[in-house]
């Protein structure tokens, strides 16, 4: 479906069309079940929670974490 489908889409202000988007996506996160997550992804996450099980205290703190995105930039 395009918004050309929906020609009163076009009509809507920015605001409106944005306010419309929020609701779409509200509807779709609403039912988690419905929204595919690729294998990767999967596989990403398991990998994770398998490092932290494995050392749990090895977190980063949030100062920790700051510095190290600052060096980065």
């Amino acid at each position: 479906m395009r918004i050309s489908d929906i020609p009163e889409i076009t009509k809507l202000s920015t605001p409106e069309k944005i306010l419309l988007a929020e609701d779409l996506w509200d509807s779709i996160a609403s039912d988690e079940s419905m929204v595919p997550v690729p294998k990767s992804h999967r596989e990403e996450l398991d990998k994770r929670l398998r490092k932290y099980q494995s050392a749990p205290g090895n977190l980063l703190s949030l100062e920790e974490l700051r510095s190290r995105i600052k060096r980065r930039r």
